[in-house]
């Protein structure tokens, strides 16, 4: 869980596994010692699988690397080298110098997608930006009468909490405040509370609003002209932070550096049509999940996106990796925006 990669390992011997683990922050461990600490004297002359390099700087724990030369594991298969630049290449190397054979590669690109969130935060600074749509087939996000509860099913939702679970903040603009007044929680217990944004030029934001009895902190966006009188009445419920308005409204590379500074290296924006558009206008979105319903509602309906100013297809948003995935009568679709730091990425090395 961030700001911690997701990583496991699995030790292998005669064909059989003797040792498994995985990374829980708070009990420090990281996923190769726990796997080791189950093999036990097994781990001499085994193989060891694991999905990211394994670390050789001291933070938390010392390194791992030199813990695997110590208890004699014979081969390594990593599938990724970590993006760290306290590590990167330095973990295999250690493991190399010390005669341990060391395969990359397997399983590269599963690998990548499960730490995606945190490899972006670590080569670019900035978090790690998901779209999040409940649509329509004819793209609609809710009636004329501004209706959206609920247009997706129950396996849907499931879903969105899950994917909710996993991102260090949520973001919604004003205008879906005022709408559905949402409490931006999530199910079950977090270590690292959800950070609530709101995108709220004017301060708008009622005092009131259903955002503040959920657990964590409430971060809000607003132009730096906005009501003293306003902010006052919401100063203590929430942090207010001013940013650079444009004629687009708020500048989203603004807001996104200032999450970065907060130490927010992931970001689910579940903003109306407006939001929608001006995020990916922007260039800030890496990724986009949207829930589709066979429902139909009419051009009366309003749009999942509003106004991207295309003029021709090659100036079209396209997405990379299309991944389809049925939920009951709903369906989820999955890709990463072309042209993003994600789909920009450098090549992994090999060994």
């Amino acid at each position: 869980m961030s700001p911690n990669p997701m990583v496991g390992a699995v030790i292998v011997r005669d064909g059989r596994i003797i040792g498994e683990g995985y990374h829980v922050f708070e009990r420090k461990d990281h996923a190769e010692v726990v796997a080791l600490d189950q093999a036990g004297d097994l781990a001499r002359g085994a193989d060891l699988y694991l999905n990211l390099e394994p670390c050789s700087h001291f933070g938390r724990t010392p390194p791992c690397a030199p813990r695997l030369v110590a208890a004699g594991i014979r081969r390594v298969f990593i599938a990724t080298r970590d993006p760290n630049p306290l590590v990167s290449g330095r973990g295999i190397a250690t493991l190399v110098d010390s005669g341990i054979e060391v395969q990359e590669g397997l399983c590269r690109e599963e690998s990548a997608l499960l730490n995606e969130k945190f490899f972006h935060f670590i080569q670019t600074r900035r978090p790690f930006v998901l779209l999040k749509l409940a649509l329509s087939l004819d793209g609609r996000i809710a009636t004329a009468a501004g209706e959206s509860r609920w247009i997706t099913g129950e396996a849907a939702r499931r879903v969105v909490q899950r994917l909710r679970y996993e991102y260090d903040a949520l973001l919604v603009g004003i205008n879906t405040l005022l709408q559905d007044d949402p409490s931006l929680e999530t199910r079950g217990a977090r270590r690292k509370p959800l950070t609530k944004v709101i995108l709220d030029s004017e301060l708008r934001t009622p005092p009131r609003a259903r955002v503040f009895l959920s657990p964590g902190p409430v971060l809000i966006f607003h132009s730096p002209g906005a009501s003293s009188h306003r902010a006052e009445a919401l100063r203590h419920q929430a942090f207010l932070q001013p940013v650079t308005r444009n004629i687009a409204g708020l500048d989203w590379n603004c807001v996104i550096n200032l999450l970065a500074e907060k130490g927010i290296t992931s970001v689910m924006v579940e903003g109306g049509g407006q939001i929608a558009a001006s995020a990916l206008s922007s260039g800030v979105v890496q990724k986009v999940a949207f829930f589709y319903a066979p429902t139909i509602l009419g051009s009366e309906g309003l749009p999942g996106i509003g106004s991207l100013n295309v003029s021709s297809l090659s100036e079209s948003i396209r997405l990379d990796g299309l991944k389809r995935t049925p939920l009951g009568p709903d369906f989820l679709v999955e890709g990463h925006v072309k042209g993003s730091a994600w789909t920009k990425r450098p090549a992994r090395s090999q060994a």
